[in-house]
């Protein structure tokens, strides 16, 4: 009986070892290592829209910019036509395509100069050709007088966003804000499946809010910094225990805002992953070449084919 037990669980771990080993993580785009620093991702159905968020390395600075896919061919980011001296981030775009939620610290109206706590806003377009509205504040209950992160609505409209609350568990925890079909309910806060006294954040609902992904800081035996995890909701409701999605998504850098696309069964993340090793470079350009196209410790975007069953 030992014998056999020992080679299922031999034949189990090979399995998941093949399984992990089968995975490859790949820049999103390379052409955006024009920029310092890149995060956060959101897609359209047809996988023919992105956006995302370029800015400073300190956060002093936040745009989002759009793609638009041609044939095979990225088009050259632009910037969504609202953004402004305020900082903005963390895009989500609806299964339509014609609402796109973020965060922003800007006004609550133009009459005032001074930024905001943040908030989640979102524009409207009457199709996919057509222009933005002007940015709406989604208001309360949803947005308070502390910080709102990282919109994520599953297909019944129910929200799922990071808060730095008192009432939380943590430092950073994930909330979800129900839709009744008229109105939003106030943040409730997720249960101890989910949240940690550490940081949760960065959480992306599934369309039938069968999974949450989401980002663990530091947790024990983590790969280290931040890390991707995911918990699945059973048919009652309830969310199990969160699970690391371990390598070669995750390595000993952060790790964070995952983004699943599941029309293609594809994982966008943005990671701080560093590969660069010492080497005798001839000139300042072939420097320059290394450093920029590799893994070299800022934001970039990554992507994976993984299926989450």
């Amino acid at each position: 009986m030992t014998r056999l037990i020992i080679i299922t669980l031999a034949i189990l771990l090979s399995k998941f070892t093949n399984a992990q080993d089968s995975i490859e993580v790949t820049h999103f785009n390379k052409s955006l290592n024009q920029f310092l620093n890149v995060r956060d991702f959101t897609i359209s159905d047809e996988g023919t829209e992105a956006f995302f968020t370029i800015q400073s390395p300190y956060f002093e600075i936040a745009q989002i910019v759009v793609i638009k896919k041609k044939g095979s061919e990225w088009s050259e980011p632009e910037l969504l036509p609202f953004c402004d001296k305020y900082r903005y981030l963390e895009a989500f775009l609806t299964a339509d395509g014609n609402r796109l939620f973020f965060v922003s610290d800007r006004p609550l109206d133009n009459t005032s100069d001074e930024k905001k706590d943040f908030d989640i806003w979102y524009v409207e377009r009457e199709n996919k050709e057509g222009p933005w509205s002007e940015p709406v504040n989604l208001g309360a209950p949803v947005n308070t007088q502390l910080d709102e992160f990282y919109p994520s609505l599953a297909l019944n409209d129910n929200l799922y966003l990071t808060m730095v609350a008192p009432d939380g568990t943590g430092k950073d925890d994930i909330y979800v804000c129900r839709w009744d079909g008229e109105k939003y309910s106030a943040p409730a806060l997720l249960d101890s499946n989910i949240n940690s006294t550490g940081y949760e954040f960065n959480a992306f609902i599934s369309r039938n809010e069968d999974f949450l992904l989401y980002t663990r800081y530091n947790e024990k035996n983590g790969q280290g910094s931040g890390d991707l995890y995911i918990s699945r909701r059973d048919s009652e409701g309830n969310w199990g225990k969160a699970k690391n999605l371990g390598i070669p998504i995750n390595t000993k850098y952060m790790e964070y805002c995952p983004y699943y696309h599941e029309s293609s069964n594809t994982l966008y993340f943005t990671s701080k992953r560093s590969r660069l090793e010492p080497k005798d470079f001839k000139t300042v350009d072939e420097f320059q070449e290394y450093v920029n196209k590799n893994d070299n410790g800022l934001s970039k975007l990554y992507k994976t084919n993984i299926i989450f069953d």
